[in-house]
Parts: C-alpha cells; sequence; structure tokens
C-alpha cells in the first residue's frame, strides 16, 4: 500500500494564542485535508523553538494582550523565517493578534509601540471602542465569510496589501473604510474568529489547494459534501449584529 501524500501544519503558539477558538482553524484545515486523503502532520511553535523549515501551511490565532506580551520576544526572533516562508508562497492565516503582529507595529491604547515583523503592510493603533460582534464580508474569491469580531485594535492597509474583503454587516479592519482582513501573497490576516473556517469552507481549501500544489504540483481532489456548513453559514448570515 503506497504512503499518503502529507501535508505539514505549523501551529504558532497554541496555548498563548488561541482564544475564541482560534484552534479550530487547524482542526478544520486537518479533517479536510484527511478528507481529500492527505495525510496531515501536526506541529507547533513554542516560545523558545527552532522554527521548523518544511512547514507547507502555517497558522495563528488571537490572545490577550498578556498572551501578546509573552510571545512577542520570539516572534521577532523568528521573523525573517516567516517572512521567507511568505515570501516563497507558503500559506498563511493569521487572526487578531498575530494578525497585527504580523504587520509594522502595533500602537497600544497605552501608547505603547511593538513592532512588527513586517510581513504584512499594515499598522494597527489601540483604541477605546470595541468593535464586535457578527461580520459578514464579500470577497470575489470566496464568495461571503462570516464570522465574529471582537477587538479594539484598528488596523488600517499600506499599499502593499490589499484587504480581504468588503464588510456588509459589522465594522471589520476599523471602523472606518469598510474593509476586512489584508492579504499579501499567500498570507490573510483576519479579526474574525468563530472560528473563521468551519463555516468558510472555500476559504479553507484555498489555504489547502496552495499548500498541495506548492508541494505535490497539483490538487484535484474530489469533492466534499459541505451541506452542514453551508446551513451553519446561511444561519450565521441572519443573525443580528
Amino acid at each position: 500500500m503506497s504512503q499518503k501524500k502529507s501535508i505539514t501544519i505549523l501551529q504558532l503558539y497554541p496555548r498563548e494564542m488561541n482564544i475564541y477558538g482560534d484552534h479550530g482553524n487547524l482542526l478544520v484545515l486537518q479533517r479536510r485535508l484527511e478528507w481529500y486523503g492527505y495525510q496531515a502532520i501536526i506541529k507547533t511553535h513554542e516560545i523558545g523553538d527552532t522554527l521548523i523549515k518544511d512547514a507547507d501551511m502555517i497558522v495563528g490565532g488571537g490572545g490577550q494582550d498578556s498572551g501578546q506580551d509573552k510571545i512577542y520576544d520570539d516572534l521577532l526572533a523568528i521573523g525573517p523565517g516567516l517572512k521567507a516562508y511568505a515570501d516563497s508562497g507558503t500559506p498563511m492565516l493569521m487572526v487578531c493578534g498575530l494578525y497585527q503582529l504580523f504587520g509594522n507595529f502595533f500602537k497600544t491604547s497605552k501608547e505603547k509601540t511593538l513592532n512588527g515583523i513586517g510581513v504584512l503592510d499594515i499598522e494597527t493603533h489601540g483604541t477605546n471602542e470595541r468593535l464586535i460582534g457578527n461580520i459578514v464580508t464579500t470577497t470575489k474569491e470566496f464568495g461571503d465569510i462570516v464570522g465574529y469580531e471582537n477587538h479594539s485594535g484598528q488596523t488600517t492597509l499600506g499599499r502593499n496589501v490589499s484587504p480581504l474583503g468588503t464588510v456588509t454587516k459589522g465594522a471589520g479592519n476599523n471602523s472606518q473604510d469598510g474593509h476586512e482582513g489584508a492579504r499579501y501573497n499567500n498570507v490573510i490576516g483576519s479579526y474574525l474568529h468563530g472560528s473563521i473556517l468551519p463555516k468558510n469552507p472555500r476559504l479553507a481549501d484555498f489555504f489547502i489547494r496552495i499548500a498541495v500544489t506548492n508541494k505535490y504540483g497539483e490538487f484535484a481532489p474530489e469533492p466534499i459534501d459541505d451541506t452542514i456548513a453551508e446551513t451553519a453559514r446561511s444561519i450565521a448570515v441572519t443573525r443580528p449584529r
């Protein structure tokens, strides 16, 4: 019997940066890879670890300010390696706290500046306004993306990134421009918790398709029955803000 082809997913700081169920994104990627006939190899990066060189996909979540403080020095240390991954086309999903720290800087509401690792050309400013509630974002590539946002940092995009989509319900990156998320190459940052991938299988399959194609040259699987996910989406979009 031939051995299954494998995809290695690296999760950044699962203990400190896993708030509001962001670990669910990893579980979705793992299960969908298995349904498509691939072996999902899960690795984690903890504070003090050496960044692995064989990741096919990288995911990271949000955390409280205390969690960001704990991982901050280590993230700066591995930043060049993460940027090399991004530049080479490795798919990454970064949510909330790590979305912010993948940018140029995060200036807290107490005027403390945390320099980011510069993978995404974004800047974030902490505010006293909390953007919280159900959110729907319209995109050209993935259709409507549904989720839940809860953040006081407000992010603006620079010239070298594009927004993930346009908000039709909710706030998104900030309370002004109507954009949600940011994208550079195959790196996507977003404020959507919930977690984001269970209700958005087209987005999950984007990361899988890129990872498999990068490693094996093609991705031509049998389709998955996403009836349950589509039902969850149809209910989610009707929920009040």
